[in-house]
């Protein structure tokens, strides 16, 4: 049997989702490659991939898209790795760093900058080593496992999560799982229960994960800054936000 292709996003918060997928049969069915963001978006748009947890941004640019899972990378408030690092006031800076890493972090920020907070700095491209260049009037937007232990070198930070909630009253989801054409029922099913599993496992992970940081708390981190059910208020803030940054966003995913 020809397995399934699939990409998804290498960061710490997909750790539960994954953990369930890779301890139970579906594992079997799949080949499994994991990436930074901005790569999975790429395999999934070019076809390398058939199905991906992928940043939400490269939705409207799919042909077909199809969000097939009832879990997602998502927050309802602070999320804690994905946030604007400062020395100064943020209403101060006059330059921000731009993450390479995912788009729907980058559409983000430019979307709470605009409305949120009504400034419009100078927003430079990244590249590798950009943080040890964030200081004086240039800010960063980081995401992921580089943000660990930042929020103890940088006197300001702007969580986008939370910035996001104050402004719409909605959760964020920053990634979901997509595929390029229909899959079958009984695949989406046990993917499901796969990393249903995997959530209620997060207390047995403690013993298989290493912190990241001394004071980074991992099962804090799993269940109460990352929240993994796609539901009705995700969804809601998932089409308000692909509306918001393109014209063509599907409608009812």
């Amino acid at each position: 049997m020809k397995k399934l292709k699939v990409t998804a996003v290498s960061y710490l918060n997909t750790k539960p989702l994954l953990y369930g997928i890779l301890q139970s049969p579906i594992a079997a069915e799949i080949d499994l490659q994991l990436d930074i963001p901005s790569d999975c978006a790429r395999r999934l748009s070019t076809g390398e991939a058939d199905l991906g947890l992928v940043p939400v941004a490269v939705i409207p640019e799919l042909e077909s898209p199809h969000i097939i899972s009832d879990y997602c990378i998502g927050t309802v408030g602070a999320v804690k790795t994905v946030a604007i690092f400062s020395e100064r006031p943020l209403e101060e800076v006059e330059a921000l760093y731009l993450d390479h890493h995912s788009r729907t972090s980058v559409e983000l920020v430019r979307l709470l900058l605009r409305d949120y907070w009504r400034i419009s700095p100078r927003l430079l491209p990244a590249k590798e080593g950009y943080i040890g260049q964030i200081g004086g009037p240039r800010a960063g937007l980081v995401i992921g496992d580089r943000t660990i232990g930042l929020d103890r070198r940088y006197p300001f930070v702007y969580d986008l999560g939370e910035a996001w909630m104050a402004h719409t009253g909605l959760p964020f989801v920053f990634a979901a799982w997509v595929s390029n054409r229909p899959l079958a029922p009984g695949f989406v099913q046990a993917l499901n229960q796969a990393m249903g599993q995997g959530i209620s496992q997060i207390p047995q992970l403690m013993y298989i994960l290493p912190s990241p940081h001394p004071d980074f708390d991992l099962q804090e981190y799993f269940t109460k800054n990352i929240s993994y059910q796609l539901d009705a208020a995700k969804r809601e803030a998932l089409a308000r936000f692909l509306a918001a940054i393109s014209p063509k966003a599907p409608v009812g995913l």
